[in-house]
């Protein structure tokens, strides 16, 4: 009876010592190394541009769909005060450029067309400020996995060069661990990319919605002379 509970006891014992150890993400990213801490500071910028850039862009894009045939209507009517007033009370970039305009109204077309322009390329400077960081997280988190991998591996070599000692448990072990590094990097890389294309698509919806009342407002004006 003693024997058999001594058995079974081994075989408990060998059997828990086989099963896999359960390892959450935390401790997994951890075995990163020191590296892992600017892939970390990476990732927290590239969450507060896109959600910063976003929120920017999402304000400029709201335009009320009545804007353009209040403005047309007040200057047919010849009321411009009201024009101006409307678009200086309007906070978005197409009341920015309609209010550029306004302000032009007696001079020849195509000084009116060239202040809009200007106040365009300010308005597009605003909405896409920042959106390089984007870009640039988007470049440099790889190579920071990758150099957190290449530095991993020199050290598993320098110590298995040091001990003489050659176990390929230990070797799957370290490169498993320093891999680490290159998967966060690729996924932080990934994500400001497709975070800065995603932001880029929403800023030319807005250039679009700029341009499309710029060319109303040129059509306003032409309008009595038709």
């Amino acid at each position: 009876m003693g024997f058999l509970l001594q058995v079974d006891t081994a075989k408990l014992v060998n059997t828990v010592a086989q099963q896999p150890q359960t390892m959450n993400l935390w401790s997994l990213l951890n075995k990163g190394g020191w590296i892992m801490y600017p892939l970390y500071v990476l990732l927290a910028a590239a969450i507060f541009v896109f959600f910063e850039r976003l929120i920017a862009i999402r304000k400029a894009s709201r335009i009320d769909a009545n804007f353009m045939h209040i403005i047309r209507d007040n200057i047919i009517t010849g009321n411009i005060n009201g024009a101006r007033n409307l678009a200086r009370n309007t906070d978005n970039p197409v009341a920015r450029i309609i209010d550029k305009g306004v302000q032009r109204i007696g001079k020849p077309i195509d000084a009116i067309e060239k202040s809009m322009e200007n106040v365009g390329r300010i308005e597009m400077y605003k909405m896409e400020r920042n959106l390089n960081i984007l870009s640039l997280i988007a470049g440099i988190a790889p190579m920071f996995g990758f150099l957190g991998t290449i530095v991993g591996m020199l050290q598993l070599f320098s110590a298995i060069a040091s001990t003489g000692e050659l176990e390929l448990g230990e070797i799957a072990g370290g490169i498993y661990t320093k891999m680490i590094t290159s998967a966060s990097g690729l996924i932080i890389g990934l994500l400001a990319y497709v975070a800065y294309n995603f932001l880029n698509t929403q800023v030319d919806k807005t250039a679009n919605k700029m341009e499309i009342a710029s060319a109303e407002f040129i059509d306003v004006l032409q309008e009595p002379t038709r």
